[in-house]
Order: C-alpha cells, then structure tokens, then sequence
C-alpha cells in the first residue's frame, strides 16, 4: 500500500515538472516577444527624436513603454515563481534520493561485515559439504551465487543513486543562479520603470494648465473612433451580406446551402464544407498567428483602459493598434480571400475572410489586393499610412468571428 502512495507520489511530481518545464518555456517565449517589442519601440523612438514630437506624443509613447515594462516583469515575476516550485521539487527529489541512499550504504556495510565473517574459502567448502543431501548443496551453491549478484546489484544501485544525487544537486545549483539572474533582471526592470514613471509625471504637470483642452480633444477623437467603428460595422454587414450572395449563387445543386445564404442575416456569414474547413483552421491557429506587420509595438491594446493623459476617461478600441516604421508593409495573418476594400476616415482598409472569421487591417495609404482576390499567410496587403504631423506609422488590426469582435492579443503570437 505505501509503495503504491510512493509511486503514485513520483508520478504526480513528475507530470508537475513536466507540466512546469512547459509553462517555462511559454513564459521564455512570451518574455523575448515583449523584449522585442521593446527594442523595436526605442529603435523608432530613435528614429523620431530628429523630428519635432509635442508633449502629448512623448505622453503616450511613455505609457506605451510603461505598460511594456509592466507586462516584462509580470512576465519574469512568473518565471521566477516557477522556479521556485521546481527548485522546491528538485529539493524534495534530493532529501529523497539522500535517505534511500543512506539505507542502501547501511544495508551495503552490514552485508560487507558478514561477507568478511564468511570471506575464507575453507568455509564457502564447509557451509557446501555439511549439507544434509545433494539438493541441498546444490541449493547452497545457487544462494552464494544469488548472495554475490545481489551484493554487485546493489551496489551498482548505491553508484546509480549517488550519479542521480550529483545531477540533481548540479540542476538545484543552476536553478539558484537562474533565480539570481531572474531577480536581478526584475530589480532592473522595476528600477528603469520607475525611471519612465517619473518622466510621464514631469510630462503630466506641463500640461496641467491646459487640461481641459487636451479633454475636450480627447472627447472629439473618442467620437470620431466611435463614428469609425459604426462606419465599420455597417461596411461589414453589406459585405456579410454580398459574401453570403455570393454563396448562394454558387451552391448549385446544394439547395440547402443556397437557400440558408439567401435567408441569412447580415450578421452571419453561411458556410460551406470549404469554409467550415478555413474556420477550423483559422480556429486552430489562435495564439499562433504572425503579426500584421513585421515590426512594431502594441501601442494600444484591445478593450477599454484609461487615457494616459486623464485616467477619468476611458478608451475603448475594437482592436489592436501596432505602430511600426514608416513604409511598413501591412500583411495578411492567415491566407483568406478579400472581401472588401474601403476608405474609411480618408485611409484605406481592408477585409480578409477566413471561413466566418474576418480580419481588418485599417489606416493603410495604399493597397496592393482587390475585392475577391485570394490571399496567402504573410501575403502583402498595402502599405501602413504616416502620420506627417506625428511621425506615427500606426496599423489598426481587428479580429472578428461574424460581426462579434474577438481579442485580436488573444490570436496573434505574442
């Protein structure tokens, strides 16, 4: 019974180290892709420091790189919590090893000290010849055969414990000096976060005496975002609409197929074996896709947060916002078809259908793909628009299943 608990025990430890292995490996991953995006968002700050930047851009770019340092050292406050619990498995692991071990040298010596009792010839000859009968001299012979393996098994066991004892020790030591270097990292990370905090203060108070203009502003661009997102909406619904036209007039034979894409609503798209296939796909691949752009950071994050400049008012964005470098190349994340192009607020924007998922890349000064072409992953799509009074090359990317707006974060690799 307390063997099978042992066993048991192992096990679960085991699928935990493993399970835990796993998570670290994400966490690496997830924190080299915030690191990225950090490198990328002070190599074009660089580039725009030569041009003349107002306080409200040096404003939101420190909080773009806030919350960057935020999201790293969650991200190494995790990895060092991991490193914790396997550090405190591999200790269990070795006071373990370091018992069995302590009873396999005990019951090694005791053997020892009756072989030496036993060691002379003459009475290996005696022990065999004062058997009652032959069996049982041939039985006596097979034990000392028997006695002398078991002695060369267990004490291959003590070596292989003591092999195992020595690597784990070397993986707790490694361990302890990855911890060091993970809470040296975080105290870096925290101190240079502090640095960008009190930089958006001093930011904050040259501004103070014209609060309320910077909030009536910030109230005119909320209503133009909300005028964008109606004018999106009522595009998506007539190309909703065409697309399922589209499919009806295509059905053929398939009168099922032709009959439900005639009847459907503007708010779903009808799909056939094809595009049920594409939006398995699409499905498949969350967390995987690339991003729409081959460089940049997130400068605004999907959902609503509070305006860097006044924390009463809130910010809602239907997607995500990358800004890149000027002449950046917009590109599709997953192969699909274009279902429509469009100006909207004087910039170009595009839709690609993936079964009934739709992909829109918007604020685009050109665009390379017309309605009905087919895309591939990666595939150019236009070029991103620069902002000549900002510097800013800012691509607006939405992730939608229908007309329900998805977390774009959650879909793209990052």
């Amino acid at each position: 019974m307390i063997r099978t608990f042992l066993t048991i025990l192992l096990l679960c430890l085991a699928t935990t180290g493993w399970s835990q292995t796993d998570q670290q490996k994400k966490l690496e991953q997830r924190k080299a892709q915030i690191q990225k995006e950090i490198r990328e968002f002070e190599a074009l700050l660089q580039k725009e420091k030569t041009k003349e930047r107002s306080v409200i851009t040096e404003i939101s770019d420190k909080n773009a790189k806030i919350k960057l340092s935020q999201k790293l050292i969650t991200t190494t406050s995790k990895q060092t919590k991991l490193l914790n619990d396997d550090m405190y498995l591999n200790q269990l692991e070795i006071n373990k090893l370091n018992r069995e071990l302590k009873v396999l040298k005990e019951d090694y010596a005791k053997m020892i000290v009756q072989s030496y009792k036993s060691r002379s010839d003459q009475s290996r000859i005696m022990f065999i010849l004062s058997s009652d009968s032959f069996l049982q001299a041939y039985k006596r012979m097979q034990y000392m055969k028997q006695y002398a393996s078991f002695r060369k098994i267990q004490g291959d066991e003590i070596r292989g414990k003591m092999q195992e004892l020595e690597q784990r020790n070397t993986a707790l030591s490694t361990q302890k000096q990855e911890k060091q270097k993970l809470l040296t990292e975080s105290e870096k990370q925290k101190q240079a976060l502090e640095a960008e905090r009190q930089e958006q203060e001093k930011l904050m108070k040259l501004i103070q005496k014209d609060k309320k203009k910077y909030a009536s502003d910030i109230k005119k661009k909320q209503q133009q975002t909300k005028d964008i997102d109606r004018q999106i909406d009522k595009l998506l619904k007539e190309a909703i609409a065409a697309a399922n036209k589209k499919t009806a007039n295509a059905a053929g034979t398939n009168k099922k197929t032709a009959a439900a894409a005639a009847a459907a609503s503007p708010n779903k798209i009808v799909l056939t074996k094809e595009g049920q296939l594409i939006a398995d796909n699409f499905r498949a691949n969350k967390a995987k896709l690339p991003w729409p752009v081959e460089k940049g950071y997130v400068s605004l994050p999907y959902g609503d947060q509070p305006h860097p400049l006044d924390n009463k008012l809130k910010i809602h964005n239907s997607g995500v916002e990358i800004t890149t470098e000027p002449g950046a190349t917009a590109r599709a994340v997953f192969a699909g078809e274009v279902m429509s192009v469009q100006i909207i607020a004087g910039h170009k924007t595009v839709y690609v259908q993936h079964g009934d998922f739709i992909t829109i890349y918007q604020n685009l000064s050109t665009v390379n793909v017309s309605k009905g072409d087919k895309v591939a992953l990666k595939q150019s799509l236009g070029t991103v628009y620069t902002n000549p009074s900002t510097g800013k090359t800012i691509i607006k990317f939405v992730v939608l299943q229908n007309t329900t707006y998805l977390n774009p974060q959650s879909w793209l690799n990052m």
